[in-house]
């Protein structure tokens, strides 16, 4: 674990995080229905590195990667509630860190300056083909 905000804790590899408490998360920020099982699913393929306010879940990223050619942000998470207090930053830079390649991410419209500020560069254009979530 590491401490890097007074009340933050931020943890690495964080293998325990509980299926409710993440979809707690996801649902402050991208409200929906999610399938526990998928969900859990999801998360044991994942490096999934979270920030934690005592025992809620405020923060988290995930990464995919196959350890050699490639690693990709599948998503970094802050509850609204606690945005602009750079929570976003250190998980970005703990992912760094933990990542074993270059990370790959992204970004939705409109937040390329967050991933610029902390020195990602604009590469390869992203395309997307959606499938309804189970």
């Amino acid at each position: 674990m590491v401490d890097i905000e007074e009340k933050i804790t931020y943890v690495t590899d964080d293998q325990n995080v509980s299926v409710s408490k993440f979809l707690s998360l996801v649902n402050a920020v991208w409200p929906g229905k999610y399938d526990d099982q998928f969900t859990n699913e999801a998360l044991q393929k994942t490096v999934n590195i979270t920030a934690w306010d005592h025992e809620k879940l405020v923060g988290c990223v995930r990464i995919l990667t196959d350890g050699y050619f490639f690693g990709t942000i599948t998503e970094i998470l802050v509850r609204p509630d606690y945005q602009g207090r750079k929570i976003g930053k250190h998980l970005m830079e703990l992912a760094w860190e933990q990542s074993p390649t270059s990370l790959f991410i992204g970004a939705q419209p409109g937040k390329e300056p967050f991933f610029e500020k902390l020195g990602y560069t604009k590469s390869i254009q992203s395309f997307q083909k959606k499938k309804e979530r189970k």
